[in-house]
């Protein structure tokens, strides 16, 4: 076939109605830019019929990008004749050019100028990067153990030190290592979160009676250390599993931060109470939560500052990620670390500290704002859909979307139920998506692999969505019943092999004892002042402690 240039096009294209006229207001934008399609059931998608005219005018389009597609394929099929067999495919070589931009611009990627410009027409080196810290977060999820017939139910499923092994996450392997898990406490039930109220099954043999695990602290290996530009410590935090309910369930009562032991001078600062309660409740019986979050949380990024930053003297970042319940910990945690200084070294410098949330609730009043963002510097990225209900909530009412006058006058009354988001938000729509069902189910709407999926296919607004990534959509239906039915994907189709249980050697099935791990992952006593030797004898190859 003759290969047809764009100026033989362009004037056939003119002839065609203009933008704006009655003819073309059924028309798909027509882009020139193929996407990646995916294999099988996943890339068929309805489109209605047009009405004539507009089957007329589709067909001439049609039938010019029809002959210039082709010469395209024959490109790209004649480079790749070219290559060594062992080469990467084109979508390695654009993921390998958003690496090598990576170490240069990740200041930029991890907010010091809010985003800006980056977010509509999407980054897509930020989209890249947002997916990979939401699958961290995705991770706390995966791990946790919610069997309510298992005697470790609260607990992680995997060892620290073959977290993402187990996970079947490679490059978060070969990138990362779990440097401690975290546990928290809580005088205040969050439902289907710590199921320390539900253990009816197992009570006589559970592993603790008080603790819940809740995340994790990682830090990034020299190799993904050269690769992101800077060493990265990852804080996960882990959400509720299934219902929604604890939101509304919140005392939604501001309360000082001063209260709690923040440092903060400014009694003014308030967040939600049953946030900062799961944050720094602890109980002095339980080993797993003899101190709080909090004090477990600062404890290691104060340490993993030390030594990267004021031992080596290399570039350290915090970056802080979760979902739901666990976005609301990460920005308070987030804002403990800024306020409590836990990411300065010894010589002066500070880690630059940044939250990834998929959609979170609100966490503090309009003054716990201005102390996060303005006076401590701490960047906030929010990714929610706009038809999730948890991201608008507690402070339905009162917000930071009413108009400032009516915000002053009610915090100056000391009104409870005032509150403000923090940071920039990319707001993101799941009917854009042709894979997802049109349902008013708010736990799809809400589910962080489906937000995962909108960041793929998210372009920009107005923009058509395509999977940038070619990230699989079967993902979305690990833990819900959201993709349309003709993909043949099963709902809630992720579950351990046999439920977990393993065959002894005597031909039993039973469950597999973790009180091994528990033992070595969980290393509190004596509050982790020793940790050296064991960092090094394991991960030698982080360089975490010489």
């Amino acid at each position: 076939m003759a290969r047809v240039s764009c100026r033989d096009v362009s004037p056939q294209l003119s002839s065609l109605p203009h933008r704006g006229t009655a003819a073309n207001t059924s028309h798909a934008k027509i882009s020139f830019r193929r996407a990646q399609s995916l294999c099988g059931p996943l890339t068929t998608t309805k489109r209605s019929q047009p009405s004539s005219a507009a089957t007329r005018d589709d067909a001439a389009v049609a039938s010019l990008v029809g002959q210039l597609e082709p010469n395209v394929d024959q490109d790209e099929e004649e480079e790749d004749l070219h290559l060594p067999d062992d080469a990467p495919s084109p979508r390695r070589r654009g993921a390998q050019r958003h690496d090598d931009e990576l170490a240069a611009r990740w200041r930029e990627i991890h907010g010091c100028d809010d985003w800006a410009g980056l977010l509509d027409p999407m980054d897509p080196l930020l989209r890249s990067e947002l997916i990979r810290y939401g699958e961290l977060a995705q991770a706390c999820y995966d791990a946790f153990d919610y069997d309510l017939s298992s005697r470790y139910c609260g607990s992680c499923k995997y060892p620290r030190r073959a977290f993402f092994d187990r996970l079947g996450m490679p490059e978060a392997a070969r990138g990362y290592a779990v440097t401690r898990y975290l546990y928290a406490t809580s005088n205040f039930r969050f439902p289907s979160f710590s199921f320390s109220d539900k253990r009816s099954r197992a009570d006589a043999k559970v592993w603790s009676q008080r603790a819940t695990w809740i995340g994790y602290v990682a830090v990034s290996s020299d190799e993904e250390s050269a690769r992101l530009g800077r060493r990265d410590v990852v804080i996960a935090w882990r959400g509720t599993i299934t219902r929604l309910e604890w939101v509304s369930d919140l005392m939604d009562f501001l309360r000082p931060v001063a209260d709690e032991g923040i440092p903060c001078p400014d009694r003014e600062v308030k967040v939600e109470s049953g946030f900062v309660d799961l944050y720094t409740d602890k109980d002095p019986s339980c080993r797993f939560c003899k101190y709080s979050a909090r004090e477990q949380v600062l404890l290691e990024v104060r340490k993993l500052v030390a030594h990267y930053a004021g031992a080596l003297g290399e570039e350290v970042s915090v970056s802080v990620t979760g979902h739901s319940l666990g976005s609301s910990l990460a920005v308070l945690s987030a804002y403990d670390i800024a306020e409590s200084e836990a990411n300065l070294s010894g010589d002066g410098r500070r880690a630059a500290v940044c939250v990834y949330s998929f959609s979170g609730p609100r966490v503090g009043n309009g003054r716990f704002r201005e102390r996060f963002e303005r006076e401590l510097g701490v960047k906030a990225l929010r990714v929610v859909n706009v038809h999730d209900t948890v991201p608008r909530m507690p402070g339905l009412f009162l917000n930071e979307g009413v108009p400032a006058m009516v915000r002053r006058v009610a915090e100056g009354l000391r009104m409870p139920w005032c509150y403000s988001h923090v940071g920039v938000e990319l707001a993101l729509d799941h009917k854009r998506s042709p894979f997802l069902k049109d349902t008013l189910d708010p736990g799809n709407s809400h589910n962080l692999e489906a937000h995962l999926h909108l960041l793929d296919g998210y372009h920009g607004s107005g923009e058509r969505f395509v999977l940038a990534s070619g990230r699989d959509p079967a993902l979305v239906n690990k833990a819900s019943d959201f993709l349309k039915d003709h993909h043949c994907v099963p709902p809630f189709w992720r579950q351990d092999e046999n439920k977990g249980m393993v065959r002894a050697p005597d031909g039993r099935w039973i469950q597999p004892d973790r009180r091994g791990h528990l033992d070595d992952d969980h290393h509190h006593d004596g509050h982790g002042v020793n940790d050296g030797d064991e960092h090094r004898k394991h991960h030698g190859h982080f360089r975490l402690f010489g």
